[in-house]
């Protein structure tokens, strides 16, 4: 920027670019409303106070905000691209975000991580990427890629890199695993990311001292309060699966409030279009009893400071210019959508294009060993077994013991009995992997569901309580080469493909989300839990770094053990 010429429009000896008159500023610095008009000159607020422009645009004395940072989420999540995902989001205000790959880096490698950057360019949402620091997530599964500190160095060089993704091995970290403190190391100087779950203690200090700095996986107050007192950004997670805003919005005060921040991490599409984005954690805030100020800054000065994007976060000289106006304080309903001063987004309406772009290298991931012959049977010695117990509205699961039927030394389904059975299919490698175990608390009856969206390796997916329908639905997402499918009777009742990665699509969020709800009916009418999201609460079964009891390629994984057991007991 010509800094002379941002001088003179800040003096008002020249005519602005552009000029909001007749605001309501949030100053999210003194937590204040302040009247004025805003000056934009060449993407930056250059003065506020009085000015005149070459264009100017009245506001009306509507309140006027900075432009939402959601700080930790993962596009993939959303099922669609990066530039589908700025069609959505941005509408809702959301101008920024923190972007972890580790999902589509845990299939396609490096070869996902370039992906999403190149994908994120040239689009009216900045995309600022944490590198994943755990592909795989532990070594107790396969993924599609393995990353090491010397193949994630070169890319702390690109702009948009700002630096380690969320830390998810924590006993690793905590028991000094060299390769991992190696990926620490690397990203010494830069933010690292967080993710320890009732984490406390000697071991909390720990895992500070290698360097992180945030954690998203507080379950409850006083673990929130630890972490801040110990130097951490909290933040406040509402996602899809996992909603730990009311529970923790509690726990906020003006002694802690600038620690902390918000994130959606894992958002279903339909979520993201009629809850919202960011805007809607800031929203639930408020509605929880938070100052509209204070929720405000928690969206926006506090994330970019988390991030030390110090040009972005609030209304002032010198700060991009991405501007939300808003009608008011409660319902966060936004009018208007300035990225870099250009409107691109008003009453909802996108003011803006998106691109795509083709990379072969994230397509045809689904690689399954002879499918038509992969077994299900589960042999058991004995009758009580341990299951994974769903919870609802959380990724955390419980492990919990009960009596199933048996013949031969197999489990047999009963209907009776709400107790699925759950297997995870490598697909990567061609290694054969076959995971097998036993889920409680879903609710589906006579047919299967199965998914290439499988925190955080992605294999293949498939809950069931019939064999046949397991294997039509694996047989399904071999063929569209990954998704979501359903299946009963022995056939396909409806498939979500999800070319990129067997995790995203680049048709438009529209088509996704009416898919989505289309399968949603059809999973309630075969008895999936009202309490749970029939696919986001799945994918959460094959993550062997969050508590109790998941199920990997490799096996049943219980967490606090930290090894895998046997599905029986004897």
């Amino acid at each position: 920027m010509n800094t002379i010429n941002a001088v003179k429009v800040a003096k008002s000896e020249k005519k602005a670019e552009l000029v909001l008159k007749n605001c309501l500023i949030l100053n999210v610095f003194n937590e204040k409303i302040e009247k004025g008009d805003i000056a934009i000159e060449n993407g930056l607020i250059v003065g506020i106070g009085n000015y005149e422009g070459e264009k100017e645009v009245n506001i009306n004395w509507k309140y006027v905000c900075p432009g939402f940072i959601d700080g930790h989420v993962h596009i993939e999540s959303s099922m669609v691209t990066p530039s589908q995902f700025a069609k959505t989001v941005v509408p809702k205000g959301t101008t920024t975000i923190i972007e972890d790959p580790h999902e589509i880096a845990n299939v396609c490698g490096i070869s996902g991580i370039e992906y999403i950057l190149n994908n994120s360019k040239d689009l009216p949402l900045d995309i600022f990427i944490m590198l994943p620091s755990c592909v795989p997530a532990t070594d107790f599964e396969n993924s599609g890629a393995k990353l090491l500190a010397s193949d994630l160095k070169p890319l702390l060089n690109n702009k948009n890199v700002l630096g380690l993704g969320e830390v998810m091995n924590y006993v690793g970290v905590i028991n000094n695993d060299s390769s991992l403190h190696e990926k620490l190391n690397i990203a010494n100087g830069l933010v690292i990311d967080g993710h320890s779950p009732k984490l406390f203690g000697k071991e909390l200090n720990a895992y500070i001292s290698a360097g992180v700095k945030t954690d998203h996986e507080c379950v409850d107050i006083a673990e929130m309060e630890e972490k801040i007192s110990k130097g951490m950004y909290v933040h406040i997670r509402e996602g899809s699966a996992t909603k730990n805003l009311k529970d923790l919005i509690k726990g906020v005060k003006s002694s802690n409030s600038r620690r902390i921040i918000f994130c959606t991490d894992d958002k279903h599409p339909g979520d993201i279009k009629n809850e919202g984005h960011i805007n809607y954690n800031v929203k639930l805030a408020i509605k929880e009893g938070i100052e509209p100020v204070k929720a405000i800054q928690m969206a926006t000065l506090n994330a970019a400071e988390c991030y030390r994007l110090y040009d972005r976060g609030a209304i002032a000289p010198g700060y991009i210019a991405d501007i939300l106006v808003l009608d008011n304080l409660q319902d966060i309903n936004i009018l208007k959508v300035y990225k870099n001063g250009k409107l691109v987004a008003e009453n909802k309406k996108l003011n803006f294009k998106v691109h795509s772009i083709t990379d072969k290298s994230v397509l045809d991931s689904v690689k399954l060993k002879d499918a038509a012959n992969i077994s299900f049977d589960i042999y058991l010695k004995s009758s009580t077994v341990n299951v994974i117990q769903l919870i609802e509205h959380s990724n955390i699961t419980k492990k919990v013991t009960r009596r199933v039927d048996i013949k031969n030394n197999k489990y047999i389904n009963n209907s009776d009995i709400d107790i699925l059975k759950l297997a995870i299919i490598e697909r990567h490698k061609l290694t054969g992997n076959v995971g097998l175990g036993l889920v409680e608390g879903y609710g589906l009856k006579n047919g299967a569901i199965a998914l290439t969206i499988a925190h955080d390796s992605h294999n293949i997916l498939v809950i069931g309580d019939n064999d046949t329908d397991m294997h039509v639905a694996i047989t399904e997402l071999n063929k569209v080469k990954g998704g979501i499918t359903i299946c009963q009777n022995g056939k396909v009742l409806s498939t979500l493909q999800l070319e990129v990665a067997g995790l995203m699509t680049d048709s438009p969020i529209e088509n996704v989300e009416e898919k989505i709800i289309e399968m949603v009916v059809i999973a309630r009418k075969m008895g999936v839990n009202e309490g749970f999201d029939p696919f986001v609460s799945l994918a959460f079964l094959s993550l062997p770094v969050i508590p109790e009891l998941k199920l990997t390629d490799c096996g049943l994984f219980d967490t606090n053990l930290f090894k895998f057991i046997d599905v029986d007991i004897y």
